[in-house]
């Protein structure tokens, strides 16, 4: 089932077409129509609050450029990984857009809304490392993943660090829940294929993800 999106329209909770070690996967749920209307919405986002890149708590700069939306953005500088109520440039974050909103209530079932929207970019070169989002105060609350644009190799791990892992590609208009046991479950992207998606001008892969904070 593909979802359109309209705004504030909520569209009912679909069924994941597979789990991967806890993780609800969501292949090909939203449609080319609302992939285009969240790339519309996202410009406006990134008007409002420009693309950054954060330093990591070693000294060292992302690959991934990133901005937020929301109550709430996530930020990492020496000081360590945490969020913060306003853009780096002292503006605070633009309102998550209805339509994001949507989504994350149809494929959570929650009335809860969430406090931050992260928005990363990834350029052919990008990656993310291993990690756990672990920076919430209750990880009863899931953490939904959208992707955009290229294809995205996903690594997911295990609560803890090392052990085996488990690959999957993620394609434009994939969505992904972590939820329940697999909430604190380490994973990050090991790379970007180039080329493979029309949907944003320049290329590349943005991946949105949509977390309470509080």
């Amino acid at each position: 089932m593909k979802i359109r999106l309209n705004s504030g329209v909520s569209t009912g909770k679909p069924a994941p077409t597979l789990r991967v070690r806890g993780f609800d996967v969501y292949k090909d749920l939203l449609s080319p129509e609302s992939q285009m209307a969240l790339v519309v919405d996202l410009r406006g986002v990134i008007q409002q609050a420009p693309l950054f890149s954060p330093m990591t708590p070693y000294g060292r700069p992302m690959r991934v450029r990133m901005t937020s939306a929301g109550r709430y953005g996530w930020y990492s500088d020496r000081s360590g990984y945490r969020y913060e109520r306003v853009h780096p440039g002292g503006q605070p974050w633009p309102a998550i857009p209805p339509r994001i909103l949507a989504l994350w209530h149809s494929v959570t079932g929650l009335d809860r809304a969430p406090d931050c929207c992260l928005v990363n970019f990834y350029d052919a070169e990008a990656r993310m490392g291993m990690h756990q989002d672990k920076d919430e105060a209750d990880f009863s609350y899931p953490v939904v993943s959208i992707s955009l644009g290229d294809d995205g190799l996903f690594r997911i791990g295990n609560a803890t660090r090392g052990g085996k892992t488990e690959s999957l590609w993620l394609q434009s208009g994939d969505v992904v829940v972590m939820g329940g046991d697999a909430r604190l479950t380490h994973h990050g992207v090991d790379r970007i294929k180039p080329g493979t998606s029309t949907l944003l001008r320049q290329g590349g892969r943005i991946n949105l993800t949509l977390r309470v904070v509080d």
